[in-house]
This record gives structure tokens, sequence and C-alpha cells, in this order.
């Protein structure tokens, strides 16, 4: 049997999470209280029972009973009953975010502001965090690739890459992204913007991607960059980092950052035990703004 307790932050996917196993055939069931995980994983461990594949959401909405989880995953693994436990894991921002576009309450905020029922969920969520087999941080996920995360893990049964990467082009002159990690600046190569055959096109486009690498120095700066990769992810693993964003900017985030992060993202994506994906998070403002 596999059995699976699905917990985290409010509001960073744990309801979505439990849709999706149950559409792989997972027997779902959420929000049951803590005292009664034990007797349930009992019952659905018998003999006689047809459920191979359960997954159970916990949560902060339990109250008070919460915080008697850890001494019940105790109890669990002294009998030997088997289990995993998926934590969800976003960034204030995006969860303050998510919540003021749901007009909901958090659970823990009593009325007060967001930013403070997010802090005390976060202390009490603490020690199960620690105790979690996999961390899933959805604060860049979409809903795709959150599928695609959970099919990998817990249909496909594929190793479970702890660190999800994100190569993000943007536009120095539209801001810094702010939950950038690692920060490159490529305007010292020359800007294909000012041609008028590739004026209008992007780093997508052959044309441009053609004309930004035919520059030795887009090679060099990949080459340092990539090398410096390889160092720096195994190491981030190992500190259990879960979530990377590398931002590549140019002036518009459209030419020569996008050729860039293509580029970083094709000579990545097969050598590591992480997840990848490569976002153009500027890319169309410059004709937005026409």
């Amino acid at each position: 049997m596999r059995f699976v307790i699905v917990t985290g932050m409010s509001g960073a996917g744990k309801s979505t999470a439990l849709k999706m196993l149950e559409d792989a055939g997972y027997y779902c069931v959420d929000n049951l209280p803590v005292p009664l995980i034990e007797k349930f994983s009992e019952l659905v461990s018998m003999p006689n029972s047809e459920t191979e594949k359960v997954a159970l959401g916990v949560d902060v909405r339990t109250g008070q009973a919460f915080e008697e989880l850890a001494k019940v995953l105790d109890s669990m693994k002294t009998a030997g009953f088997p289990y995993e436990v998926l934590f969800f894991e976003s960034s204030d921002e995006v969860l303050i975010k998510r919540y003021k576009e749901t007009r909901r309450s958090h659970p823990l905020a009593a009325g007060g502001r967001i930013d403070q029922g997010i802090e005390r969920e976060r202390a009490k969520l603490s020690d199960i965090k620690k105790r979690a087999d996999y961390i899933l941080d959805t604060s860049q996920l979409l809903t795709r690739e959150l599928k695609a995360e959970l099919d990998r893990i817990f249909v496909s049964n594929q190793n479970y890459n702890s660190l999800y990467i994100t190569i993000l082009s943007f536009g120095f002159k539209y801001g810094i992204p702010t939950d950038s990690d690692l920060v490159f600046d490529v305007r010292f190569l020359p800007n294909p913007y000012y041609f008028d055959e590739m004026k209008n096109k992007t780093g997508n486009d052959e044309i441009v991607r053609n004309y930004v690498m035919n520059f030795k120095e887009a090679g060099i700066f990949l080459d340092k960059l990539e090398d410096m990769l390889q160092f720096l992810i195994p190491n981030y693993i190992l500190e259990g980092k879960n979530q990377l964003i590398i931002s590549i900017g140019c002036t518009g985030g459209k030419h020569r950052s996008v050729t860039l992060a293509n580029e970083l993202y094709q000579r990545i994506k097969d050598k590591g035990d992480y997840g990848l994906r490569v976002e153009h998070k500027d890319i169309m403002k410059d004709s937005l703004r026409k």
C-alpha cells in the first residue's frame, strides 16, 4: 500500500493536488481529524481492504489537534506502517496574492492581516516540514507542471527531484524579478533591437537567436554560467533548497535574455536530478505598450 499524507501551507496547492491524486487512482480524504489518522490507516490496510493507494490531506484547519500530528506519525512509524509526507510550500508574496485574489481569509489570521496568519502557520508547520519526504514549492509552478511532478512521483514512481529550477528571462527596464536567486546581466552583448529585421521579433525566433549566438562572448558566458551551476546545484540540493530562480536580463527582456535563457535550458536540461522550466517574463511587454 502507498499512504501519502498531504500537508503544507494554506493556499500552496494541497486541495488541487488531492484532486489530481484522486484522478490518478488514489483514495483521497481531506482534513480528517488528526486523532483519527492512525485508526484510519489501520482500516485501509486490513487484509480484506481493496484500497492500495491513499492520499490524506491534513492542515491547520484541524485546530489544536494538528500539534498532535507528530506523535501520531511517530506511533505509525513504531508500528511499522509505511507512509510518505508530501509538503506544499510557497513564498509569502505568492500566498498573499492568492488569498487576495480569492478574497478568502487565512485560517490563522483571526480577522487580522494575512501575513500574520502565514507567519503563525509557518511556525506550526516547522516540525512536519522537517519530516517531509517531498517538498513542492508552487510559487512558480503552473497547474500542468504540478500535475507532471505529482504523476512522476506518485504514478510513475520516478525519483523525486528535490530542486525545481526556473530559468527566467526579464527586462531591466521593468525591474529585476523580486524572487530571483541568481541574476545575470547580458546587456554586454549587441542589441538586435536596433536592426529593423529583428526589432519586432524575439529570442524565440531563429534570426535573433543566430545573431546573438554569433558573438563568441555569448558562448563564453554560457560556458562559464553552466560551469558555475554544475558546482552550485548539487550543493543547493544538499542544503535542502527546493526552488532556484536563475534570472537573465537584458534591456527589454525580448531578445538577448530570451535567447540565452533558452540556450541555458538546452544545456542543463538533462544533466542533473532536478526539475527545470524556462519562462520569459517580459517578452511581450514592448508590444503591449504600443
